[in-house]
């Protein structure tokens, strides 16, 4: 008899877990497909950087184009960064429009008014030379910059760590 009453409530157990089991495969089955947050930022810098635009996907990066620089690229979330923006200007001193280019796609990707990360690429480039050296890292308004300059061009990284 006690074998019997066990086995009886185990039963609707079972049913409830199973019928629990269905219900969520159908309401993942039945969403919509949606695109990766990351392609979804690469969309919003084409639309709102005139002239950018969207190449290939490769490892959590995003190669990006623009006439003003000669790589462009946006890093995806990562375990270590939240985003990241990578830009390397043809000239070893980076013209005002790359400037402006790469402070216009940091302020759209992390967030921020354009004037704070236009301060602080004007600001990092500003500080590689002689005095610093070639390879500079810096921060500025909770983001971590990296400048470096070779004796062709210059680059600048732009990422925000995951813990912030």
């Amino acid at each position: 008899m006690i074998a019997f009453a066990d086995r009886s409530f185990r039963l609707p157990d079972r049913a409830a877990w199973l019928a629990g089991f269905a219900v969520a495969v159908m309401s993942l089955a039945a969403s919509p497909a949606r695109a990766d947050r990351c392609d979804d930022l690469a969309g919003t810098l084409k639309a709102q950087i005139a002239g950018v635009a969207v190449g290939k996907t490769a490892a959590n990066t995003i190669y990006l184009s623009h006439p003003a620089a000669k790589a462009l690229r946006l890093g995806c979330p990562s375990r270590t960064v939240k985003n990241e923006v990578f830009g390397e200007a043809p000239s070893r001193k980076p013209s005002p429009a790359f400037v402006e280019l790469i402070a216009s796609a940091a302020a759209i990707v992390f967030t921020i008014p354009k004037q704070d990360t236009l301060r602080g690429v004007k600001r990092c480039f500003g500080r590689v030379g002689i005095l610093r050296g070639n390879d500079i890292k810096t921060r500025f308004r909770r983001l971590d910059m990296r400048c470096a300059r070779t004796k062709t061009a210059a680059s600048i990284s732009i990422s925000r760590d995951s813990s912030e």
